[in-house]
């Protein structure tokens, strides 16, 4: 299949993992030549090896209301499955845009076979906006209990970036829907997209993807389906390079599936590489994520990091507090590998961190950079291009304004830092509960380091697996 990844549906059925997904196809010509985006589907039951099943979910024709087949869920009743999408036909609306509708196909349990249902096809009601009425998620919170609906939409004459609403519907059939109570309000978004809601253990979740402030997936927590949804410590899944996450429980286990955004000249773009986090449950209800256990032992081929200074470092990190820069290389990696590096960082280091994708000297290179005092991971790079010839013609604003973050606890201290790279993506992992994901358009060299700013910090283990 040749594309690239939007939305990803999670499914787990038959012993397997069915990862449906919006196929984007480029380039996109213009309207009056363009065909509708469809489903297509990967399965899986390890996250290492997939069967691609190619597209299962047609777009519709020029002037159906699902000429696009936008994102939705799957679920099992007995053994008929239920595919619920989001319709959208660019033809199709008003001046303030084109309207989306919620649509139905059905399967009697084969995942790769579909038989739409267009009658069943139904809008935004009264009191909601038209244009976004979409992303619909069926559950129900026991087998004696409705099915429920929840969507992403928005209040009609309300604010527009605080008008997002999830809202609600019922069914006893999965046919006929009734509005019901609205299951979150939060005043805060233009909308959440791709809403998801499951239960583990005393715990429910609420996980939704937004666009107003940051495109972050995040969550919220209740020890009740219907609320009220609290805010955890941590309550984003990754940053801005792991989007419209959705998630799926296989085997008592539970994976978030998003995607890691493709770049042009430095700016983010729409769909790109799946990706996939195992999420932990701690005990106030946050969710830890880090790689699935079955991806990193792929990488076998253990290879120690022999480091060496650069620049007048001392001879090995770890002798003694610095009151400067230093920084320590070694070979070139291979762009497809996990690197792993554990440290006892020491009281009052300003920052430490590994250098990926980098020259000899380290000056050039993709830097993950863990900040105590600021209690954060941090994605960079240097140098982002430039304008000019003169030291204030940077690409990026201003020279070292981050590139990606993500707030952690950063006590003085062991931490562990895992790294997979594959070519121009990259997933970060601190401490098996932070994950910071992000994209690289011109990785560069390809050497690694490390470093130390105004502390110090014993290198404990330092491999290169691949």
């Amino acid at each position: 299949m040749s594309g690239y990844v939007g939305d990803v549906i999670p499914f787990s059925y038959d012993g397997r993992i069915w990862l449906f997904y919006l196929l984007d196809e480029r380039p996109d010509p213009p309207l009056d030549e363009r065909t509708g985006m469809p489903w297509a589907l990967l399965s899986t039951t390890d996250f290492v090896e997939y069967t691609d099943h190619g597209v299962v979910l047609p777009a519709g024709d020029r002037d159906a209301v699902d000429f696009d087949c936008y994102t939705g869920s799957v679920i099992a009743d007995g053994s008929q499955l239920h595919l619920f999408y989001t319709g959208h036909n660019p033809r199709r609306g008003d001046a303030d845009g084109s309207f989306q509708v919620v649509c139905h196909a059905v399967s009697d349990g084969d995942p790769t076979r579909w038989t739409k249902l267009p009658d069943l096809t139904f809008g935004a009601p009264d009191g909601y906006v038209p244009q976004d009425w979409r992303d619909p998620f069926v559950y129900r919170v026991a087998p004696d209990q409705p099915w429920q609906m929840v969507l992403a939409a928005r209040y009609a004459g309300r604010p527009d970036r605080r008008c997002g609403v999830v809202a609600r519907l019922t069914s006893s059939d999965l046919e006929q829907w009734t509005l019901a109570r609205p299951l979150w309000e939060p005043h805060r978004y233009i909308t959440q997209e791709c809403p998801d809601v499951f239960q583990w253990g005393d715990w429910w979740y609420l996980a939704y993807s937004e666009f107003s402030d940051a495109f972050q997936t995040r969550y919220r927590i209740s020890r009740d389906p219907d609320g009220p949804w609290l805010a955890p410590a941590r309550d984003t899944v990754d940053g801005r390079a792991f989007y419209a996450a959705k998630s799926v429980e296989h085997d008592n286990r539970r994976f978030f599936i998003g995607w890691i955004p493709t770049k042009q000249d430095g700016a983010w773009q729409w769909a790109g590489d799946l990706a996939v986090l195992e999420a932990h449950q701690e005990d106030d209800g946050t969710l830890a994520f880090t790689l699935p256990e079955e991806l990193r032992t792929t990488y076998a081929d253990v290879q120690q990091v022999s480091l060496k200074p650069v620049d007048g470092a001392p001879t090995s990190p770890g002798q003694g507090a610095t009151d400067r820069y230093a920084a320590w290389m070694a070979d070139p990696i291979p762009a497809d590998c996990l690197v792993q590096l554990t440290v006892d960082v020491a009281p009052g280091t300003q920052s430490v961190g590994l250098l990926l994708h980098a020259s000899a000297d380290g000056e050039q290179a993709t830097i993950i950079r863990l900040e105590p005092r600021q209690n954060r991971v941090v994605l960079d790079t240097w140098p982002r291009g430039r304008t000019g010839p003169a030291q204030w013609q940077v690409k990026g604003d201003i020279p070292h304004a981050v590139d990606l973050e993500r707030p952690c606890p950063l006590p003085p201290g062991r931490h562990t830092l895992q790294v997979l790279l594959r070519g121009t993506t990259g997933q970060a992992i601190l401490d098996n509960r932070v994950a910071l994901s992000f994209r690289c358009d011109d990785p560069g060299p390809g050497q690694v380091g490390f470093f130390v700013t105004d502390g110090g910090a014993d290198v404990i283990s330092f491999t290169v697996n691949s």
